[in-house]
């Protein structure tokens, strides 16, 4: 089934609260606020709307153009420990976004047009509830396993223990850049838990997420280099 990418909206969600580096959604990066540079990406990658969901006073009371929408957001979903399901949940319902979204984290700068054009591509081609993107992990995870009393029990095929890392599959894990999916479908599943899922993956030096001073000087580094 192809899904419609058509007037696909971009919702970015920013809180104030940030214990790793305070106030880093409106801190200068390469001369712009953080959350500029996912903004100004979307609108050139065609968005035809952007909600913001902020509790950040300083982004509330500025004025933006019309295809830009401020949701504030409640202070019951501004805690640290709050997931993204239930964020992304009232956004949708207070902004009434519909059809195909991307949530675009502030805090993955790096992203590129061609990031988001995959993701797109990939959502209207395939049979996929939802797009991420990913890069690369250590394949040595698959050797790992969690632990039920005295009981170690693999987190994959139990194979994997004991196999040489060099003929272990791939891993990949997200990197919070990119999540594409239909509004309506968020709505009803409440939840990005789905087993399709599709992904694009995207290098390393693409892939950073900020959350200390050293995270954003070293992204600093890479836009201006």
């Amino acid at each position: 089934m192809e899904q419609t990418v058509e007037n696909w909206c971009a919702v970015i969600p920013l809180r104030a609260g940030s214990k790793g580096l305070p106030n880093k959604n409106t801190r200068l990066l390469a001369g712009k606020p953080l959350y500029r540079h996912s903004l100004d990406l979307a609108l050139s990658c065609g968005a035809s709307q952007v909600v913001i969901t902020t509790d950040i006073e300083e982004i509330l009371n500025q004025s933006f153009p019309s295809n830009i929408t401020l949701v504030k957001r409640p202070t019951h979903l501004c805690a640290d420990d709050v997931a993204m399901a239930p964020v992304l949940l009232h956004v949708i319902e207070a902004s009434a976004c519909s059809g195909t979204l991307i949530l675009m984290q502030a805090t993955s700068p790096l992203r590129q047009a061609q990031d988001i054009k995959k993701s797109l591509d990939l959502y209207s081609n395939q049979d996929f509830d939802l797009v991420m993107s990913v890069t690369t992990a250590d394949n040595g995870v698959l050797k790992w396993g969690t632990v039920k009393g005295r009981q170690f029990i693999p987190i994959a095929d139990p194979s994997f223990c004991f196999s040489n890392r060099q003929s272990l599959p791939p891993v990949f894990k997200p990197n919070g850049a990119i999540y594409v999916m239909n509004a309506q479908w968020f709505l009803k599943n409440k939840s990005f838990v789905t087993p399709r899922i599709g992904m694009i993956e995207m290098p390393l030096d693409r892939s950073f997420d900020i959350d200390t001073a050293h995270d954003l000087q070293h992204c600093e580094t890479l836009l201006l280099s």
